[in-house]
């Protein structure tokens, strides 16, 4: 099997959590004393800006403040963040999300493969580590090779930073391995790092431009909700599968060795 690994994101990917990030933030702005509520629409055009904090910078920045009440608000922003996690934090753990379809699925079939598991996202550790052992049971973290959070990389997505961090912790090359995103912004800095790249579009990024993708598919696939035949990109199959990834990857190669032979 040519396949080595697979990389997921985290939010909107392994889990649809922007709600409950959402709910989290106005949460922390009440608690903070502002008057702030964000709208699911605003919500989502916040999320083309990737990382917590640099929405709140983004959000800060848009408001007609003097350069007093911009400095003082800004100066906030490490200690809304924090309450904001924490927040987030008790709203997972209370079971307020849990896995997309599929994902559970094909990370079991990754391990039955001794395909490796990494992650590569823009939130914080403590966000990853809180979603993994809420949904896949305590000992999750030890499932993945490799955990690329947001607090190692000075640039965030679309960056292609954190990919290339994990794929020098897995010690495998680009074109082995397989990127799962949600978001243009994962695709683009997925694709700058040469991954392979499936997208799983959430209601948060199902209008983004997902044209440059290997492969986009409303869900991974599972049993109950198996994905609708006209998925033709795993001819006629209801889920995706490690086999599936392998044999795209082969494709892939072959395709690019064509190319270079013309």
């Amino acid at each position: 099997m040519k396949l080595k690994a697979l990389i997921f994101d985290v939010d909107g990917t392994l889990a649809d959590t922007e709600e409950v990030h959402r709910n989290a933030f106005n949460e922390a702005f009440r608690q903070h004393g502002l008057d702030w509520t964000w709208s699911r629409p605003q919500y989502a055009h916040l999320l083309s800006i990737t990382g917590g904090k640099e929405r709140l910078r983004s959000h800060i920045d848009s408001l007609p403040l003097g350069v007093r009440a911009h400095r003082e608000l800004t100066g906030k922003i490490a200690a809304l963040h924090k309450t904001k996690t924490e927040i987030y934090a008790s709203m997972v753990m209370a079971g307020g999300v849990s896995l997309r379809d599929g994902v559970e699925r094909l990370i079991d079939e990754a391990a039955r493969a001794n395909v490796q598991l990494a992650i590569a996202s823009t939130t914080t550790l403590a966000n990853i580590e809180t979603l993994l052992r809420t949904t896949l049971g305590p000992y999750s973290l030890q499932r993945f090779a490799v955990i690329g959070a947001g607090d190692l990389v000075r640039h965030k997505k679309p960056s292609p930073e954190i990919y290339r961090i994990v794929l020098r912790e897995l010690d495998c090359s680009a074109r082995d391995c397989v990127a799962i995103e949600d978001s243009s912004n994962g695709l683009t800095a997925a694709k700058a790092a040469g991954l392979f790249t499936v997208v799983t579009p959430s209601y948060w990024t199902r209008s983004e431009d997902f044209s440059a993708a290997d492969m986009v598919l409303p869900s991974l696939g599972c049993t109950l909700r198996p994905m609708p035949p006209r998925a033709a990109a795993l001819a006629g199959a209801s889920m995706l599968g490690v086999c599936e990834l392998d044999r795209q990857l082969h494709g892939r190669v072959n395709t690019a060795i064509s190319e270079v032979n013309q």
